[in-house]
């Protein structure tokens, strides 16, 4: 399994993410995943600079980490005919370690455009079309299409990279299997499921297909000190995917989470100075058939303190 570092765009501003994405090549990372949001989860995070301008200075200050992102959502805030053009110039800048990681969005992010936030299916729908015209801007050439949500009217990548970028879509069950696995590269998902695995083997013939998926972690010192950060920032992860994609913003998950305890967090995320915990949960992941982890270091002023337990203990413990 490939273990790589995210860099969280809700909870650091953007010259901290750069310098931690040249620090996380250091300390021996694979690769590095961006999330891209128009605004954080939770007032307590504090930050979401526009994950492009970032992934644009990154490729500059890494040498050899594959960069991704985790994930962007090409259908509301974004037209995927620029998705496109976005992916292919950070592939160019990166030489080829860029893959695009998509998914059908989250309200928290979608609805500062103005068009309302649309049902789920009506989502996939969109993302499904989005895929097909990013593919097809990528084949080279002018490209029209015409779909039920978008159109392109003669649109052509001017500056095509040497190395096509790869897609990975995020799916949830079944049904999101099904539908882009034929289209799409790689597998994002969000807990170990291997049943998501076997199925997009399976609907997609060939070798087995790039699984990746995300852990969050408090690493820290002080055990408790780690649990009251993770449940600060990271209590709205309990609400699950259904939930989290709904929301319109950091006070409707503040809301949303009021009753979850520290204690809670605690159960649900590795947290403290041990090793241990951590390579339990990346063992679950290894065990669901994924071959790419990215870790989500909680608290944007951690960073330094985690990428040199990263260094030292952990990448070590999970490699032996």
């Amino acid at each position: 399994m490939r273990i790589g570092y995210t860099l969280m765009t809700e909870q650091a501003g953007p010259k901290d993410l750069v310098g931690y994405a040249a620090g996380a090549e250091k300390a021996g990372f694979d690769f590095e995943v961006m999330s891209d949001h128009y605004s954080p989860w939770l007032d307590a995070q504090g930050h979401s600079p526009y994950a492009w301008s970032v992934l644009g200075a990154v490729t500059q200050t890494t040498e050899r980490v594959e960069l991704m992102t985790f994930v962007t959502c090409p259908t509301m805030r974004y037209h995927p005919a620029v998705v496109a053009q976005k992916a292919a110039t950070v592939q160019a800048l990166s030489d080829g370690r860029f893959t695009l990681g998509l998914g059908a969005g989250e309200n928290l992010n979608e609805h500062v455009v103005g068009r309302g936030w649309p049902p789920a299916n009506v989502r996939h729908d969109m993302l499904a079309e989005a895929v097909q015209i990013i593919g097809g801007l990528f084949d080279g050439g002018y490209f029209n299409y015409a779909g039920d949500h978008f159109r392109v009217d003669s649109a052509k990548l001017w500056d095509l990279p040497e190395q096509r970028v790869p897609i990975a879509v995020a799916v949830s069950g079944s049904q999101s299997v099904t539908r882009f696995a034929p289209i799409a590269d790689a597998m994002i998902a969000v807990d170990p499921n291997a049943s998501l695995g076997r199925e997009w083997d399976a609907t997609k013939p060939g070798s087995p297909a790039r699984k990746i998926a995300q852990l969050p972690v408090s690493w820290g010192e002080d055990r408790d000190a780690a649990i009251r950060r993770a449940h600060e920032q990271f209590r709205w992860l309990g609400g699950g995917w259904k939930v989290n994609a709904e929301l319109p913003g950091p006070a409707g998950f503040a809301g949303a989470t009021r009753f979850v305890k520290p204690e809670d967090v605690a159960a649900a995320i590795p947290c403290g100075p041990d090793v241990d915990p951590i390579l339990k949960q990346v063992a679950e992941f290894e065990a669901a058939g994924f071959t790419d982890l990215a870790l989500i270091q909680i608290g944007g002023d951690q960073q330094d303190g985690f990428l040199r337990f990263a260094e030292d203990a952990l990448l070590p413990a999970l490699r032996g």
